[in-house]
């Protein structure tokens, strides 16, 4: 018998939020120990690389794990959106325009700025892995979404993190 058989529902919550802290400070690790040897733009090319394949990978077990359709447009998305680690360890929010035609995504909390921020360090330029992170997240859910960066650190207003539009291509 595995540990998580005899655990209670809020146990295993507690287990998931623990599993995806622990996911993000090991991307977090990762990358000082790449920025280290190599310096920051290499640390952020190397970056956008890994997300690349991870979106991909991440987005593709959501939509298993949880049958949303391939190429289920932006509803698809929104679900996918909502089930990602990300999910477990920073507030984020979606919006959708009146006639539905565009979603935007917030993230409201981001643990990595925060902690940058908490340590008196700048904003990280997420911009180009996240754009990276974000398009190939989107296009693997359904190649017909487009993605326009609204926001991201370092181009954020103070205590705002990225946010994020998509639409469907004709």
């Amino acid at each position: 018998m595995k540990p998580f058989d005899t655990m209670t529902r809020d146990e295993l919550l507690r287990a998931l939020e623990m599993f995806a802290k622990n996911w993000l400070a090991h991307d977090g690790s990762w990358f000082l120990g790449a920025e280290e040897r190599f310096g920051m733009e290499t640390a952020i090319d190397l970056d956008a690389r890994s997300w690349a394949r991870f979106a991909a990978v991440e987005a593709r077990r959501i939509m298993t794990t949880f049958n949303i359709p391939p190429g289920g447009g932006l509803p698809a998305l929104e679900k996918a959106l909502s089930l990602r680690l990300y999910s477990m360890v920073n507030a984020q929010r979606a919006e959708w325009s009146e006639d539905r035609q565009r979603l935007r995504f917030y993230m409201d909390e981001c643990r990595v700025q925060q902690a940058r921020q908490r340590k008196g360090l700048p904003p990280f330029p997420c911009k180009p892995v996240g754009t990276v992170e974000f398009e190939t997240f989107a296009k693997t859910v359904d190649p017909h979404i487009v993605t326009t960066c609204l926001r991201c650190p370092p181009d954020a207003p103070e205590g705002r993190y990225c946010g994020w539009e998509f639409t469907l291509q004709p």
